[in-house]
């Protein structure tokens, strides 16, 4: 399903980046102060590696490591999925799916000119919208505990008429917790 559309027309040109020696601190500062959930991480304007929103809960504050005395090369991914330029968007979105990133750095002769995320996509060609659930879907049915409440249905109650997620089984009948209570 290619778009016709080319990831140079949607991606950011001038992604935010950060220095190898910034602290996580410093990092996440950066991040709130331009509105972006990852920063592009340099080494003489050279980029080396990314740091998301999600490497910091992952890799800094789930083990309860400083974010002061821990710098960007520390926790940043080294081995980064690229795209070039001139890719349809539609193979961007497959690229991120297939491989669980939202972001993807443009690459041109060995160099990084911008970065595509998965929300510049979804703001051009909004019918790509349904690979990207289809990713998150399958991503937290294989990740997310399944709770037992005690054996709730959903549908509508026999009782009153109206739709419910917590259905119980009351002599044989499928009542809401509103008609059960009464």
């Amino acid at each position: 399903m290619k778009t016709g559309i080319k990831v140079f027309d949607a991606m950011t040109t001038k992604p935010v980046t950060g220095k190898v020696d910034d602290t996580i601190t410093n990092c996440a500062k950066t991040m709130k102060k331009y509105g972006v959930g990852s920063l592009l991480i340099t080494d003489k304007k050279q980029v080396v590696g990314m740091i998301t929103e999600k490497d910091f809960v992952y890799k800094v504050l789930a083990k309860g490591i400083n974010p002061d005395d821990t710098l960007a090369r520390d926790i940043m991914e080294k081995n980064l999925f690229t795209i070039t330029p001139e890719s349809d968007l539609y193979d961007a979105m497959v690229e991120m799916r297939n491989n669980e990133v939202r972001r993807l750095p443009v690459e041109e002769d060995g160099k990084i000119i911008g970065l595509l995320t998965d929300k510049d996509i979804l703001k051009i060609e909004p019918q790509l919208f349904e690979l990207f659930v289809e990713k998150m879907r399958i991503r937290e049915e294989d990740s997310k505990p399944i709770a037992d409440f005690g054996k709730y249905e959903e549908g509508l109650c026999e009782s009153c008429g109206n739709w419910s997620y917590r259905l119980k089984d009351v002599e044989g009948s499928k009542i809401c917790s509103n008609c059960t209570a009464n």
